[in-house]
């Protein structure tokens, strides 16, 4: 006899998210635009308070999300647009402009930009469902 609901995760159909959902994460993917063009401004006016600065509100901005949507696409959601909008940012225009320079606080900026990606999306991941808050030990 088949029963619904048991087993492992990874066994059961995907469903489309909420509409709500959905909307969280775009507008977390989003502010990750928004918190990539401020990082990239910031960590090169003030350099190292700035780069510290600029790291500081991604990894608050990716943690925040994860918690909020309790899940790691919370996470992945202002990961992919702070990742995309550095990308577009690093590419120099016809006329020669480009946002960031060729120091070391740039790269430092884009290598601990995505370390801390990485981070929070590991950390960010909530209970799995079906958890109990206690120990299994006890």
């Amino acid at each position: 006899m088949e029963q619904r609901g048991s087993g492992s995760l990874l066994a059961q159909p995907l469903r489309p998210p909420s509409p709500g959902r959905a909307a969280a994460c775009l507008g977390l993917f989003v502010l990750g635009g928004v918190v990539a063009v401020a990082g990239a401004l910031v960590q090169a006016g003030w350099f190292p308070g700035g780069l510290l600065l600029a790291l500081a509100g991604a990894a608050g901005l990716f943690l925040g999300g994860a918690r909020a949507l309790g899940s790691r696409a919370g996470a992945v959601a202002p990961v992919a647009g702070w990742m995309i909008t550095v990308v577009l940012l690093t590419t120099s225009r016809p006329e020669g402009d480009f946002l960031f320079g060729a120091g070391g606080g740039s790269y430092l900026f884009l290598l601990g930009g995505m370390a801390v990606a990485v981070i929070c999306a590991t950390l960010g991941a909530g209970r799995p469902p079906g958890a109990h808050p206690a120990r299994l030990g006890k």
